[in-house]
């Protein structure tokens, strides 16, 4: 752990301008967070692994205090390559949550060689559908609540909604996660939200990660929480048995962050991934 203030300022790039973080010393390591968060999902990483990794954050475009100037098409792994370029970093190690997790695998297979490894956490991978099926009618049914309360501009709703299959995991009761966890993530995810831009649009990569997992050429550490989102589950499993060497942690008892909910069991994971690469 270090108790050292990281760097922190905007990186410039085509429509936006992305706050990052950066902090420590030794090999980098940058980690890009889910969909109902922002860079500081990764606060408790970021102190536990910078006193021996260079880690850098960042809100990608439409989180956090990132800016987003216009609509223009863009894409997410391009600005992650603009990020590590800001901050002088050639190769690094790559952890994504969610649709962070999407975001470095297309970047690893768009920028093979600046990729040392990934840490593929309770994410998808891009090309790949799920059908649900009958055990799945809990979760297609909130999702239609989710769907409705956008609708009628009901944020608050929405966000608790989101907080329920993010936080306490499709069909577990409220209070199954730490009330502290879920506060964490409703505030995170509120500004998300209200911050919402149908017509901000990322450049699908193509072709897409499904068909392209036998170029990973780097360690990779899947991640999953046994709560999780079926879709999830079934993506872990995929990326378990396509990607040559990669090696699967199950968290169980928890959902879609288990760097949230179990933080130091998740960097003594993480941590003992990036050691032995």
């Amino acid at each position: 752990m270090t108790d050292a203030q990281p760097a922190t300022g905007f990186v410039d790039v085509p429509g936006a301008q992305l706050y990052y973080e950066a902090v420590g010393t030794g090999p980098a390591l940058v980690m890009v967070h889910a969909g109902i968060a922002n860079l500081r999902m990764w606060d408790a990483q970021a102190a536990a692994l910078s006193s021996r990794y260079r880690v850098i954050r960042y809100d990608t475009r439409g989180f956090g205090r990132s800016r987003t100037l216009d609509d223009r098409l863009f894409a997410n792994y391009d600005d992650l390559a603009a990020v590590m370029d800001h901050v002088e970093v050639k190769r690094a190690h790559m952890l994504g949550c969610s649709r962070g997790g999407m975001i470095t695998l297309d970047f690893m297979l768009e920028h093979p060689e600046r990729a040392l490894s990934l840490t593929w956490v309770c994410s998808g991978v891009s090309g790949l559908e799920y059908t649900p099926t009958d055990a799945d009618a809990h979760v297609v049914a909130i999702f239609a609540q989710m769907e409705a309360a956008y609708e009628a501009k009901d944020l608050e709703r929405l966000n608790e909604l989101e907080a329920q299959v993010w936080v306490e995991g499709p069909g577990q009761p409220d209070g199954r996660a730490d009330p502290q966890v879920r506060q964490q993530v409703l505030e995170m995810n509120r500004l998300n939200i209200i911050r919402d831009d149908p017509d901000l649009v990322a450049k699908k990569l193509e072709p897409p990660a499904i068909g392209r997992l036998a170029e990973v050429k780097v360690p990779v550490l899947v991640i999953i929480g046994d709560l999780d989102m079926p879709d999830s589950l079934a993506a872990a499993d995929y990326m378990e048995q396509h990607v040559a060497g990669a090696r699967k942690v199950v968290f169980h008892g928890t959902a879609h962050v288990p760097s949230l909910e179990r933080p130091e069991e998740f960097n003594r994971v993480v941590g003992e991934f990036l050691d032995s690469v």
